[in-house]
């Protein structure tokens, strides 16, 4: 007597699934880049790092992290500047490196929840 298997793909459903699962994963680590970076940036009223926000587009699939004061782009690069004790300037730039195993987690752990992951 030979045994039956049969197996319904449903590949389009998956890759749906994924897709947006990655994505939130994606805004996930943004979250986590913005918090790090918000206490890493220059502060002397707040302003610049209460500026900081994740931005997301699912058609183009892009998540980004920014601040949005005329003077984050010289506060982020000019290294000159003297900055209170813990803040400084690549406020952004060196969390993208030093947090970058913690945010691959986050989108890993995010993007295989479709597949039976925790």
């Amino acid at each position: 007597m030979a045994d039956e298997v049969r197996i319904e793909w449903d590949g389009d459903k998956v890759l749906a699934a994924l897709k947006e699962s990655s994505f939130e994963g994606a805004e996930l680590a943004a979250e986590h880049l913005l918090q790090v970076s918000s206490a890493l940036a220059p502060h002397e009223e707040g302003d610049l790092e209460r500026s900081g926000e994740v931005s997301s587009d699912k058609a183009t699939g892009t998540v980004a992290v920014s601040y949005d004061r005329p003077y984050a782009v010289r506060q982020h690069e000019d290294q000159t500047l003297r900055h209170d004790d813990g803040r400084k300037a690549k406020y952004l730039e060196d969390p993208m490196g030093t947090e970058k195993d913690t945010m691959l987690a986050l989108m890993a752990k995010a993007a295989g929840k479709p597949l039976g992951g925790t």
